[in-house]
């Protein structure tokens, strides 16, 4: 199948089919007489499984490191769900600081007026040297 066709039926736009080929996260497909990539459904099932694990917010290098162990069917499912659980590790610390920011937030706009007065504490708090990198301790 043509790149067109591979990218309708994965979900994966072909700049991006383009752009796995490139860093390796697919292999270059088969080439026909004229020259276009020719897909198959190997290539499919890749390229959904790329397109899952970054709807999951996998990292590329993850689902470089996720794709060689789904290749390898003896390697431990352990390995697998250590990948999985840093992951959401790592989710959790980024829903705390996106909570943090929200939550400053929240805070700047009940004091803001929002009214004709130029007088904004949001602008006002943007402006100021940070005191630590924690939006949460202001």
């Amino acid at each position: 199948m043509t790149i067109g066709q591979a990218s309708a039926r994965s979900g994966v736009s072909q700049r991006m089919i383009r752009h796995y080929e490139r860093i390796g996260l697919i292999p270059p497909p088969l080439r026909r007489d004229s020259g276009y990539r020719n897909y198959d459904e190997r290539d499919l099932h890749r390229l959904r499984f790329i397109a899952n694990a970054r709807d999951l917010g996998f990292s590329v290098a993850e689902i470089g490191t996720l794709l060689d162990l789904w290749a390898n069917r003896g390697r431990a499912s352990a390995e697998v769900k250590g990948l999985a659980l840093d992951h959401i590790k790592a989710l959790d610390d980024k829903i705390g600081k996106l909570q943090a920011m929200r939550a400053t937030l929240n805070n700047l706009a009940a004091r803001c007026h929002g009214d004709e007065r130029p007088d904004c504490p949001i602008l006002n708090e943007l402006a100021e040297c940070p005191s630590s990198g924690d939006p949460a301790s202001r």
